[in-house]
C-alpha cells in the first residue's frame, strides 16, 4: 500500500516534468494549467491502473495448489469508469493441495478456503464438501459438532472446484 502511495507521487512528478520540459522546448507557451493538470491525470492513471492489476499480480503470485474459484467484481459511483470496466477487488480461492478426503466417505472433502480482497487482510476458514450432495459445511466452533450443512449445488465455484480438481 505504501509502495503504491509512493508510485503515485513519483507519476504526479514524472507528469509535471513532461509538461516541464515540454514548456521548455516551446519556450514558455503552454498555458500555466497545464502542469498541475498534467501531475493530477498522471496521478489518477496511475492509482487506476493499480486498482485493476491487483487483482492479476495476486493471483499470478498465489502458491502452488491455490485455485481461484471465484471473484468479485464491484462498481462505484465514486469511480465511474467501473460501470464500464468492473473492477475485480475481491476472489476466493480453494487450498487443493491440502484437500483432505474422508476415509469412511471418498466424497467427502475438507479443506481451507482463503479470501482475498483488496485493502483487506487475508483470511481463511476450514470448509467440507459433500461432492456427491453438492452441498458445503463450515465446522461449527471447531470444537468437534456437527457441522451445519447447507445445499448449494453443484454449481457453487467452492463445490465445483473443489470436486473437479480433488
Amino acid at each position: 500500500m505504501f509502495l503504491e502511495l509512493i508510485a503515485v507521487f513519483v507519476a504526479g512528478f514524472a507528469g509535471a516534468g513532461v509538461i516541464m520540459a515540454l514548456g521548455a522546448l516551446l519556450r514558455g507557451r503552454l498555458p500555466r494549467w497545464a502542469m498541475p493538470i498534467a501531475a493530477g491525470a498522471a496521478m489518477i492513471g496511475t492509482a487506476v491502473t493499480l486498482e485493476y492489476s491487483w487483482y492479476a499480480r495476486t493471483a499470478a503470485n498465489l502458491p502452488d495448489g491455490l485455485t481461484i474459484a471465484q471473484t468479485v467484481d464491484s462498481r462505484a459511483l465514486w469511480r465511474p469508469w467501473t460501470y464500464a470496466v468492473p473492477l475485480t477487488d475481491r476472489f476466493v480461492a480453494v487450498d487443493l493441495a491440502a484437500a483432505q478426503a474422508n476415509s469412511n466417505d471418498p466424497a467427502l472433502w475438507l479443506t481451507d478456503l482463503y479470501f482475498f480482497g483488496r485493502w483487506r487482510p487475508v483470511t481463511s476458514v476450514e470448509v467440507m464438501v459433500d461432492c456427491a450432495a453438492g452441498r458445503r459445511a463450515d465446522p461449527t466452533f471447531g470444537d468437534g459438532s456437527e457441522p451445519v450443512w447447507r445445499d448449494v449445488g453443484a454449481g457453487d465455484p467452492v463445490v465445483r472446484t473443489l470436486c473437479q480438481g480433488a
